[in-house]
């Protein structure tokens, strides 16, 4: 799944815009409905699938057709597997509200999921029409994502470098950025990237897998093998380590 925030999801203020006849402008019908969706929220980030899907749906029925709500069900129903009910979701909360930038993104994130990379592209570069949102550096990797797919490498790689800019000592897009290096054969550039963020985060086990995964396409196994076994000697996790022990019995 590409990025898809649910701290982002906890930022959406629920715009009581509207009516739908007396019930929409009821006050006691308008805080019913906040209080279920902040509880579907809520349960959202705890994993709590059927107990979200209850509360928005409340929320829905108290006040309908507010974009927030609409978005909330979007991720749940994709997070259910049905990315055509997330999708059509998506579309009705950017009809009630265009300008969320917020939304966008998501809706980006879905349509990657889809390979409609074209679409996921347009999507993300509408959420970054606003400086002011919050989450750009996910816009940008969307963005980046969607680029890739396209074979468009170079406008991919900047994408993933204004990510940086966002979010200072995050290795995600790095990350990224190597990846791309390697699915188009750049070998030389990506290992550099690579090692360079080991020698600033040496317990990273996201840079330490790609490196032997790098290694491992060049038929390099020594340095694979020399890599997880620094991983090992470094890092105080002990999950962490002992994947790595088991990468190291199953090379070659």
């Amino acid at each position: 799944m590409k990025h898809v925030s649910l701290k982002l999801l906890l930022a959406f203020s629920l715009l009581l815009t509207g009516c739908a006849g007396n019930k929409a402008s009821d006050a006691a019908q308008q805080k019913k409905a906040k209080i279920h969706y902040e509880l579907g929220i809520d349960a959202l980030n705890r994993g709590l699938l059927p107990k979200a899907f209850d509360e928005l749906m409340q929320s829905d029925a108290a006040l309908p057709d507010q974009p927030e709500v609409q978005d909330a069900l979007a991720y749940a129903w994709r997070l259910r597997g049905d990315l055509n009910k997330a999708d059509k979701l998506y579309r009705k909360s950017l009809r009630l509200k265009s300008d969320s930038p917020a939304t966008h993104n998501n809706y980006a994130s879905l349509l990657l999921q889809m390979k409609r990379y074209k679409d996921a592209e347009s999507e993300a570069r509408q959420a970054l029409t606003d400086p002011r949102y919050p989450n750009q550096h996910l816009a940008y990797m969307n963005l980046g994502d969607a680029l890739l797919e396209q074979n468009k490498f170079n406008e991919a790689i900047s994408a993933y470098r204004q990510a940086g800019t966002f979010i200072p000592g995050n290795p995600l897009p790095q990350l990224k950025e190597a990846q791309a290096y390697i699915r188009y054969e750049r070998f030389n550039y990506a290992e550099a990237l690579l090692q360079t963020m080991l020698r600033n985060q040496p317990d990273d086990k996201a840079a330490v897998e790609l490196l032997v995964k790098l290694y491992q396409k060049q038929g390099k196994l020594p340095e694979a093998r020399k890599a997880l076994q620094a991983f090992v000697d470094k890092t105080g996790n002990d999950m962490d380590r002992a994947w790595a022990k088991d990468e190291l019995d199953h090379l070659p």
